[in-house]
């Protein structure tokens, strides 16, 4: 328990800022500004101590390194509603989010590497500016953060080939508000809307490798377990399962080549197994009472993702980044009245990035990041919801 707190202490100093919303589905593009000017991709392609958030068998390659940055996150987000006809209702009364990262690796020797990766891996955040499920009560909306602190270990089988181990220790917060017009469909009513903020801390285990295949090509693959969470017992009367919400399996293959001495292209491919958490993935037609195993959730459904990204070595301080994110929105169009709170709608991302080298050792990394606007029509209830985002990151990073 006391371990317990002191996860919790930590990951609400480095996370203090508000919750955000992320891109796939819940899960932010990538990790680190590196790999998110790069349209998140990074399987194969590590390129700091923020690796361990995305293949830890990447962080033997970096060097003893510390980074530390933050990115600005702005998503607009807006639904309809059938009292409202005709207008696009507003969800943005919270707006603009700041999400701190922190990467450190020290070698231990040349084959060998403890570090440690610390990130928001994303989360929900809607806040409107009126009730959204009738036309009296308080205005509707959620809150919902993840925070990864992540210990790798790392090591090189030989020049070509490494493997590594990460731990996730995940705390998670979660409030609602406004949503009391379902307090009649819940298990328990007490324990459903309008609670305050509750927390609740996990662990899963993230495994990875990394394999130079040829002088020009590099392979990757990474595998994160399901992370089985702490229930959520202030909203026990509104997660399926008495308020769980584990964090689903996930796992990505990544190439990268040199197609130039100067120019690097790495592709990943991720799968995120939402369907495996029934909070996230019961339908809305689900017949049991919520909060119950067979309760209702969000109806969101199995996603994959696409990344491509380019980085150009424009001369020996300055690195040019660009890429691409694709995956189909988790959310179909017979599932948008619970998904108002939740409106994961984005599919397509660009991204821009670069870093600055300095004489001191140090270095400057940013990104920018839009998301394209998404809507989704209802099919099955008259809400529609829509969403589209953009985000900007600086890190600065020295190595030791």
């Amino acid at each position: 328990m006391n371990f317990k707190k002191q996860l919790l202490a930590v990951a609400i100093s480095i996370l203090a800022a508000s919750p955000a919303w992320a891109t796939n589905g819940y899960f932010m593009h990538g990790v680190g500004q590196k790999a998110k000017g790069m349209g998140g991709a990074g399987v194969a392609f590590s390129q700091d101590a923020l690796a361990g958030g995305v293949n830890p068998a990447g962080m033997v390659h970096q060097g003893n390194r510390l980074e530390v940055g933050a990115d600005l996150f702005r998503p607009t987000r807006s639904s309809t509603h059938p009292s409202y006809p005709g207008v696009d209702v507003d969800g943005n009364q919270k707006q603009n989010f700041l999400i701190p990262e922190i990467g450190y690796n020290r070698m231990l020797n040349d084959n060998l590497s403890l570090g440690v990766s610390i990130f928001g891996n994303g989360g929900m955040n809607t806040s409107y500016d009126r009730p959204m499920f009738s036309l009296v009560g308080r205005n509707s909306g959620i809150d919902m953060v993840q925070a990864y602190i992540v210990p790798t270990l790392s090591w090189k089988m030989n020049e070509d080939h490494s493997f590594g181990v990460g731990l996730n220790l995940v705390s998670q917060s979660f409030s609602a508000k406004g949503i009391d017009q379902f307090a009649g469909l819940s298990s328990n009513p007490g324990l459903m809307t309008d609670r305050g903020k509750d927390w609740a801390t996990g662990y899963g285990l993230r495994l990875g490798w990394q394999g130079k295949i040829s002088d020009t090509v590099t392979l990757g693959a990474t595998y994160q377990s399901k992370t089985r969470m702490e229930e959520f017992e202030g909203y026990a009367g509104l997660f399926a399962e008495q308020g769980d919400f584990d964090i689903p399996e996930n796992y990505a293959l990544g190439i990268a080549v040199a197609a130039t001495p100067e120019l690097t292209v790495a592709f990943d491919v991720m799968r995120i197994n939402y369907g495996d958490v029934r909070s996230i993935a019961n339908l809305e037609t689900e017949g049991g009472p919520l909060g119950a195993d067979n309760s209702a959730g969000f109806g969101w459904k199995n996603q994959t993702v696409y990344k491509l990204g380019l980085a150009y070595d424009y001369s020996d301080d300055l690195t040019l980044r660009a890429g691409i994110n694709h995956a189909k929105s988790p959310i179909p169009s017979s599932q948008t009245q619970f998904n108002v709170l939740a409106p994961a709608t984005v599919e397509n991302h660009l991204t821009l990035g670069a870093t600055w080298k300095m004489d001191s050792g140090m270095e400057v990394s940013a990104h920018y990041m839009h998301a394209f606007e998404k809507e989704i029509r209802g099919t099955a209830a008259p809400f529609d919801i829509k969403m589209h985002q953009d985000s900007f990151g600086v890190s600065v990073a020295w190595e030791m």
